[in-house]
């Protein structure tokens, strides 16, 4: 059942990606954002010049011992990303937490059970799960209209933003892998990534990345921070229709094209004509607009208000992490197929 009263939101971490939490639970409706939690004074000052009606605060354990606040959101390294849920969750906060949700599986199965135990929202932030175009994708997929999807394969390329603490694989590729796990709807069996360093040692700039799933259903993923291109694409490729969603256009981001091959079974056709060709339309449909990442937060602040199932829940998260993690394991043994959940 829906309560009438606001939800009392409070963000830890609120630099490079945390500013944009901060804007969008600032100003969205049936929520009030009392905290915003940093260890830059820089990052609060600028804070509280555009939201003077927030506290600002250096201390997680003030935000954490205040019994008003409900939720917490979290946008902080990923390597303190257990530790903080982990206290917010014994604090009887709902959790937000950016993605990936951790480093190590072990580690998301704790949290996962500990939100249980505690009859808690866990959700973590894989944005492109509230993309409309992805929405429009995920319908097509339902519908049929696509058909029973062969394959897909993904591209998230450009010139920068260069890590130290982790490579092109744990940073650029949990958006692409959120959104094949949710568009597929099958579970992966199989993990196989070759990647390069180039510019650091230890650290791949390039990955590209084989994920096999139990239906026979496959996807290609290449990330990279060391290419010319600035590239957010994906295609999906089924018997009935063929899509691509480009993330840079600015308006046709989607784009289905009329074209398919099938293979005759009659055995009075010649061999020339087994496989038959379909070159049909393009037709691009209008998409919804709004900004994905609101309607993230919106969702995050339906579920704890109405409590009501969250879309990208903490086994979306262990789903992805294991993902990541044999990827990771498959990089050090020189592109072997490992399997999710292995660790």
């Amino acid at each position: 059942m829906m309560r009438d009263e606001a939800l009392n939101i409070a963000i830890i971490g609120a630099g490079y990606w945390g500013k944009n939490l901060v804007r969008n639970f600032a100003t969205a409706d049936a929520c009030r954002l009392k905290y915003v939690c940093d260890l830059n004074d820089d990052v609060l000052k600028m804070h509280r010049r555009n939201f003077p009606f927030v506290e600002m605060t250096r201390d997680i354990e003030t935000v954490l011992a205040d019994e008003t606040i409900e939720a917490v959101a979290i946008a902080t390294p990923v390597a303190t990303h257990c530790d903080l849920a982990t206290r917010a969750l014994r604090a009887g906060k709902h959790v937000y937490v950016e993605k990936p949700l951790t480093f190590r599986a072990m580690d998301t199965r704790a949290m996962i059970d500990l939100a249980q135990e505690r009859k808690l929202k866990l959700m973590v932030g894989h944005l492109l799960e509230y993309h409309p175009a992805v929405s429009y994708l995920k319908d097509m997929l339902h519908d049929g209209r696509i058909g029973q999807p062969y394959y897909m394969y993904t591209q998230r390329v450009n010139l920068g933003i260069v890590r130290q603490n982790e490579n092109a694989w744990w940073s650029l590729a949990p958006h692409d892998i959120s959104v094949i796990c949710y568009l597929f709807g099958s579970e992966p069996t199989s993990v196989a990534v070759q990647g390069q360093c180039y510019l650091q040692e230890g650290i791949e700039d390039v990955v590209f990345a084989t994920i096999k799933f139990a239906d026979g259903k496959m996807a290609h993923v290449h990330c990279s921070w060391l290419d010319p291109h600035k590239i957010r694409k994906m295609t999906v490729v089924g018997p009935e229709k063929m899509v691509t969603f480009d993330d840079m256009e600015a308006t046709e981001k989607i784009r289905i094209y009329d074209k398919g091959a099938s293979v005759k079974h009659d055995v009075t056709t010649s061999y020339a004509d087994i496989i038959a060709l379909r070159l049909g339309d393009i037709v691009i449909p209008k998409i919804p607009g709004g900004e994905p990442l609101a309607a993230e937060c919106e969702h995050f602040i339906a579920c704890v208000r109405e409590n009501r199932p969250v879309r990208s829940d903490g086994a979306d998260g262990l789903r992805v992490v294991q993902i990541l993690e044999a990827g990771q394991e498959s990089l050090k043994r020189q592109g072997q197929p490992v399997s999710p959940g292995a660790f």
